[in-house]
């Protein structure tokens, strides 16, 4: 059976009487918890300092007389100032550092009923970190009469051993997760994955992060539901800033992120503090951070770093302490290998990065989504629209097909929506309403995202063209142009193959180009009669 050892202060004051027969009637806590019948204190390391020597030395007999079997083991500590916590702390941090412990042999508890309120605080962070393995003991005395045993209470820091509060810490993180999500009941396993960690990072952690993803995934909307989560949680008190780096340029994006002073610039007729500065304390949200130039990303590190940066025109830096959560849809490792994107600030926005994934890859979560869309639609039009069923399984039929792209994610969802409510007759969305919206969407989707018609939707069919990998559309729609700039099989051939024809001795380019587009039901001559009719 293993041993009890019970660490704790000599109480200065509580465990302090008259040395008389009266002092049996009064409760002291270190001698109180030796005396307890259901608990069985081996081994007491009594904690104490230099001018309270001879009070330990009586407590000891006290505690001798009483439970003998408890081996008392006084601990001369040095404290100049009881109550200064570096001081109490390092010096009972270098204690249990240095403290034999055996935990298969022995069951620590440290008694945090004595001491400076500073000694039991440290006392505490040193058994929550594990410096000290035990329980925590807190004994007081019985309530309304003389008893000089009092009561005892263990306290097990695992908490979750503790049903009600782990409930109650569960609870708090799932209410967390879903105010990330906006409420929405999402059932994409990674993403929800995904969500448990930023609700974990953005309640620990002022660190910057970097959300990547498509356009539309929702990246503003989640970095402003990070914001609140810290603000609620008291993490920042600052304010949410959001900028979108695609709208700024040369001297103006200098002067909307840093500020300027008057006369900077033609033009700059007043001090503008920049968006760095109203951020001060809060969070900045820069969307799209890879529009910025390199000396706009040099200076947005440096003020990351050391929460200073010099405003354009002045000659004296000023500070700001704010949060950074940057936005991107580009692939930001391939532009620090193409130099468009510094590699330091690219290393510093790297510890917390998360891909935010498209709607189309999420289509467990089209459903809950366009609940969410109708509420949204509801509360900002003052009017509610409901689906009839046979028209709700109908759209969510072809919105988790294959043939629904996305292009546009959560943008082409949400006006999706908006277009249907509209128009919907009487306040509901029928089978018609619903056939138009789905006509809608694949003439959208039927031109590429610059607007021109989609060169494999032309050569394949929307439905073939959805039913592709998006590995096999991107090969396939290179391999296309390449046919359509050549004026043979052989020319596109040679084009295509050139390097890997280098370390052949014999080639045939046109065959392998040939049973290449064959695998999808293509010739480079029906290539080329699209191309032609296009043309026309």
């Amino acid at each position: 059976m293993a041993r009890t050892t019970v660490i704790g202060f000599l109480g200065s004051t509580l465990d302090a009487s008259k040395r008389d027969s009266s002092r049996w009637h009064k409760w002291r806590p270190t001698v109180g918890l030796c005396m307890h019948q259901d608990l069985r204190v081996d081994r007491l390391v009594l904690l104490h300092g230099a001018k309270h020597s001879d009070l330990a030395r009586f407590i000891t007999a006290d505690i001798a007389s009483v439970s003998p079997e408890t081996k008392v083991e006084p601990h001369l500590v040095h404290f100049d100032d009881a109550w200064d916590f570096e001081e109490v702390y390092t010096g009972l941090l270098d204690f249990a550092q240095g403290f034999a412990f055996d935990p298969e042999a022995e069951d620590y508890l440290v008694h945090i009923t004595t001491g400076t309120h500073v000694a039991q605080i440290c006392l505490f962070l040193l058994a929550e970190a594990r410096f000290i393995p035990g329980k925590l003991l807190q004994t007081q005395p019985t309530r309304g009469m003389p008893d000089p045993v009092g009561t005892w209470n263990a306290i097990d820091l695992n908490l979750s051993r503790y049903d009600s509060i782990a409930r109650r810490f569960a609870e708090a993180q799932q209410d967390s997760a879903s105010l990330l999500k906006s409420g929405i009941a999402t059932r994409n396993a990674a993403f929800n994955s995904m969500i448990a960690e930023i609700e974990q990072v953005a309640s620990r952690s002022a660190a910057p992060m970097l959300l990547m993803g498509p356009t539309g995934a929702g990246k503003s909307q989640l970095a402003r539901r990070i914001y609140e989560l810290k603000a609620s949680r008291h993490r920042l008190s600052g304010p949410f800033v959001e900028v979108n780096c695609a709208t700024l340029k040369g001297d103006s994006a200098m002067s909307a992120l840093f500020g300027h002073r008057k006369g900077a610039f033609t033009g700059a007729m007043a001090d503008r503090p920049g968006l760095l500065r109203s951020a001060d304390g809060g969070m900045l949200f820069l969307d799209e951070i890879g529009e910025l130039g390199l000396d706009e990303q040099a200076m947005i590190l440096r003020a990351v770093e050391e929460g200073r940066f010099l405003p354009l025109g002045a000659d004296k830096e000023v500070t700001s302490r704010f949060q950074l959560i940057a936005g991107t849809n580009r692939e930001v490792l391939a532009e620090v290998t193409a130099g468009r994107f510094r590699e330091d600030l690219f290393a510093r926005l790297n510890l917390w990065t998360f891909r935010l994934p498209s709607l189309a890859e999420r289509p467990e979560d089209i459903e809950p989504n366009l609940e969410y869309e109708m509420e949204r639609f509801a509360a900002a039009q003052d009017l509610r629209v409901t689906f009839n069923k046979e028209a709700r399984e109908a759209y969510l039929a072809f919105a988790t097909s294959p043939a629904a792209l996305w292009r546009g994610n959560f943008r082409d969802l949400s006006a999706s929506v908006t277009r249907m409510a509209t128009l919907a007759p009487a306040g509901r969305i029928d089978m018609a309403t619903v056939d138009q919206e789905i006509a809608r969407l694949r003439l959208l989707w039927s031109k590429g995202a610059s607007g021109e018609p989609d060169v494999l939707a032309d050569v394949l069919g929307t439905a073939e063209l959805a039913s592709l990998d998006p590995f096999d559309r991107a090969q396939l729609l290179a391999v296309v142009r390449v046919c359509r700039r050549s004026a043979s099989l052989s020319e596109a051939g040679r084009t295509l193959f050139a390097a890997s024809r280098q370390r052949r001795s014999s080639t045939n380019d046109a065959d392998r180009l040939r049973k290449y587009l064959a695998r999808f039901g293509l010739s480079f001559d029906s290539v080329q009669v699209l191309q032609r009719s296009s043309e026309v």
